[in-house]
């Protein structure tokens, strides 16, 4: 089988690549796979290094078989009867890929997506978020640094950068624990102590986030205690603290007389409401990591920020690393990216600019955050995705669906099988306006 890898181009920086050389190399080796793989000059790993183990650059990719990537590719790109393996970002029926998917359609493609590799239990068992959240932290505590300084306080977190700036993991860890040294002998201003960051969910972008704070002086506090430890006075200003807020903490069933069921809840979001209000005078920096489409309730809504933010207000960030636009994080008005990373959501004027100073909170959005740590983040990706190729050398496209021979984790990731949707993606059909694709 010949295998493409399509040059990433979302942004100038998206660096990041589904498989790196050395595994590459494994799988021409082992299986006897051809790789093209088309040239770029942003990508984490270089053409050399891929023509080095003995895969092909080449613009060209009409002789593969299969084309994998990692985010999105244009519909222009796509081609009759191939099998395409990324990021497509459209089971929750998104109205910007909606003409991508009906060309795929249109054209018999076999389409699979990282998102719904998964388990029997639909737990996902490839993926970047780990990644996102360590990107997403870093980025956070860099805007908090930056609004306090372009509000005329200088403090220790001027001294974090943006992820981008650090040459690799292991040096910001470095940067880190020096500057965890500092907070530990000198301590914060009275003004943001206490300090402390709230990181909602507990998956890999939780974790993720949890990594890079954890590289400082940092304390954990119970979502339930927080309210009375903060009325307590009873903190250090030369620590941080940390909430981990889990579903039962941000949310209530709308039924007052009935408890939080965490399955419940997952299998009718519609029937809860957010009880996050209450903790947001507390933080002040939030961390967003949790799961959410269009049946949720939103954790933070504009109503809430319009009414109770002020330049007083304790909240300065919000490091929206899940990036649903007018989702979870109503004032996540709008993704970004890399080289423009945050903006201030304006209460008063239901808008947004670019920046970190105004009258409202900081929003980080962008929504390929894992580029900002490509090498990294593609290795580990690149280690889990290389021990699925196996199957693909034995499977055989020509049956029909159900008889395909694929172990059955990717199988569930197949949206399209030679442009028709399986039993498991019909409900997309829904989404497939005609007006929406001719315009």
């Amino acid at each position: 089988m010949i295998i493409g890898i399509r040059r990433e181009d979302k942004n100038l920086w998206e660096g990041r690549v589904p498989l790196i050389p050395s595994d590459v190399e494994i799988l021409q080796e082992k299986y006897n796979f051809k790789f093209i793989i088309q040239p770029s000059n942003i990508r984490a790993f270089s053409d050399n290094e891929y023509e080095d183990v003995g895969a092909t650059i080449s613009e060209d990719l009409s002789s593969c078989e299969m084309i994998i990537a990692v985010k999105e590719i244009p519909k222009e790109f796509f081609r009759e009867g191939k099998k395409y393996l990324f990021f497509s970002h459209v089971i929750k029926g998104q109205k910007y890929n909606m003409p991508s998917l009906q060309k795929m359609i249109d054209l018999k493609v076999t389409l699979m997506d990282y998102e719904r590799i998964v388990d029997e239990n639909g737990r996902r068992l490839i993926f970047f978020g780990k990644y996102a959240g360590i990107a997403g932290m870093i980025d956070s505590l860099w805007a908090f640094g930056e609004r306090l300084k372009n509000e005329g306080k200088e403090t220790l977190f001027s001294d974090f950068k943006y992820a981008l700036k650090y040459s690799n993991l292991e040096d910001l860890k470095s940067s880190y624990i020096e500057i965890g040294k500092q907070i530990s002998e000198k301590g914060f201003p009275e003004e943001i102590t206490p300090m402390i960051v709230g990181v909602t969910g507990y998956g890999n972008v939780s974790k993720g986030a949890q990594e890079i704070i954890d590289l400082l002086p940092t304390e954990e506090i119970d979502a339930d205690d927080l309210i009375n430890f903060v009325k307590s006075k009873k903190y250090s200003n030369k620590k941080i603290y940390k909430v981990v807020f889990k579903e039962t903490d941000m949310f209530e069933p709308n039924d007052k007389s009935q408890v939080f069921d965490l399955q419940d809840y997952f299998n009718n979001p519609g029937n809860y409401q957010s009880k996050f209000d209450q903790y947001i005078p507390y933080l002040n920096i939030l961390v967003n990591g949790i799961y959410w489409d269009y049946n949720c309730p939103k954790l933070i809504t504009k109503d809430y920020l319009q009414k109770k933010y002020n330049n007083n207000s304790t909240l300065k960030v919000i490091g929206d690393v899940t990036c649903d636009v007018n989702g979870a994080i109503e004032c996540n008005m709008e993704s970004t990216n890399s080289g423009n990373p945050v903006y201030v959501y304006d209460v008063a004027e239901d808008d947004i600019n670019y920046g970190v100073l105004g009258n409202g909170p900081v929003v980080l959005a962008v929504d390929n955050l894992p580029c900002e740590v490509a090498r990294e983040s593609s290795t580990f990706f690149s280690n889990i995705l290389v021990k699925y190729f196996n199957t693909f050398s034995k499977t055989d496209f020509s049956k029909n669906y159900e008889n395909v021979n694929i172990i059955d984790d990717l199988k569930r990731s197949i949206i399209l099988y030679k442009g028709e949707f399986p039993d498991g993606y019909k409900y997309l059909e829904k989404y497939l306006d005609n007006e929406l694709l001719i315009n």
